[in-house]
């Protein structure tokens, strides 16, 4: 390898691709076709960022596996950077392994940690926490070693385990910082704000504040019964009801805890259960059963008691009721939120992530667009859809999947 090439690539390890772009512009060799691709990545030109990679793929030799598995990992960065989800895993594990069968243990650690990075994106939590225990970070270079610790810090923010998150950021912070990457101290910066931002809007007898996501693991540890309205279940210290796949149950059960400890009035739980304007006797008899359906599912957390005038909830053990919901609600809370972090949406990356139809999230981002809350820009499979940030938000920590019926 000659010297510019050399210098080149420690410029990129150091995050400064214009000083790497100075010594290999002009250049059309492999390796000066991959650093160049590397840099334009680093700037933020990702279309032609993966089409530098792979004519630099195609120029390397066949004996020369290594390159070409390094370029293979350096695109599938891209794709994630880039939110292309639907990017072929098989491919990067391939290149993956033959890193590995090379000796090349810190590339093959980065191809590992961008596929545990896209699992954290499309919620496949179990993966990612099953992939870390296998993994030992301490023989890795201090920018390995802070995105290892963002993604344990990502998998505990999910989880709703506060004190393991902040000292997974800490221990990124440090990394990174001795790292020297510009872009890497950012990310992990960025990532540490989560934790002072509001997670959810605590609605206790008809007040509502925003909470923090430590106020939201102490609520879930206490005798307090819970309408989690964030993640569609009914809740104490020790027993979980899911309603995710029951809407108006779930929507009966929000009303209801929102007015406790009053009742509800029958023609306001039809309103807001069945989307009426109006209320006959057959909507209330069908009010009646669904009532009944959610008394047998919160059985062994609580009781709905007719009163004159409508329904009551009433905990059986629990103290207090509270509802946690999103800091932000609207029809399209969900979409809105993943498009919340700045970074460019293709349609379908969003449907892997939020495990929906590409035609559902489609006609949502078409209403967000009408509305003038997201833009989009390129066309066909380029099209890409993007919002800036909610200002002040960690609108995406307590999302699962869509409610049917939203």
């Amino acid at each position: 390898m000659d010297s510019l090439i050399t210098a080149a690539a420690r410029a990129l390890a150091a995050g400064d691709p214009l000083g790497a772009l100075k010594r290999v512009a002009l250049r059309d060799d492999a390796p000066a076709l991959a650093l160049r691709g590397i840099a334009m990545a680093q700037l933020g030109d990702f279309v032609r960022a993966k089409a530098l990679l792979r004519n630099a793929a195609r120029a390397f030799g066949p004996k020369e596996a290594v390159a070409r598995a390094r370029c293979i990992v350096a695109e599938a960065e891209i794709a994630l950077a880039s939110r292309d989800l639907g990017w072929p895993a098989k491919t990067l594990d391939a290149a993956r392994a033959t890193l590995e069968a090379h000796g090349d243990l810190v590339n093959a650690a980065h191809a590992r940690y961008l596929e545990l990075r896209r699992f954290l994106l499309v919620g496949r939590l179990d993966e990612t926490e099953r992939t870390l225990a296998a993994l030992a970070p301490m023989p890795l270079p201090p920018a390995l070693r802070a995105v290892h610790e963002l993604v344990v810090a990502g998998v505990a923010l999910r989880r709703i385990q506060t004190k393991t998150a902040r000292a997974a950021l800490e221990r990124a912070t440090f990394a990174a910082r001795h790292a020297g990457i510009p872009a890497l101290t950012a990310e992990v910066e960025s990532a540490s704000r989560v934790m002072s931002t509001p997670a959810a809007r605590l609605i206790v007898r008809g007040e509502e504040r925003l909470v923090l996501l430590e106020e939201v693991e102490a609520l879930l540890a206490t005798d307090a019964l819970v309408v989690d309205a964030c993640r569609y279940v009914v809740r104490d210290a020790g027993t979980v009801v899911s309603l995710a796949t029951r809407p108006v149950l779930f929507t009966l059960a929000r009303a209801l805890a929102e007015a406790w400890p009053h009742d509800v009035p029958r023609d306001t739980l039809v309103a807001r259960a069945f989307r009426l304007k109006l209320a006959d006797e057959s909507h209330r008899a069908r009010l009646r059963v669904e009532v009944g359906r959610l008394r047998s599912e919160i059985q062994a957390l609580a009781s709905v008691n007719a009163t004159p005038r409508g329904f009551a909830l009433e905990p059986s053990g629990a103290r207090e009721v509270v509802v946690l919901a999103r800091p932000v609600e609207e029809k399209h809370a969900a979409v809105l939120a993943f498009l919340s972090d700045g970074e460019s949406w293709t349609s379908s990356a969003l449907a892997l992530a939020l495990g929906a139809s590409q035609r559902t999230v489609q006609r949502s981002l078409d209403s967000l667009a009408e509305a003038g809350k997201v833009q989009s820009y390129g066309r066909g499979r380029a099209l890409r859809w993007m919002t800036p940030p909610v200002p002040g938000f960690a609108t995406t920590l307590l999302l699962p999947a869509p409610l049917p019926g939203d």
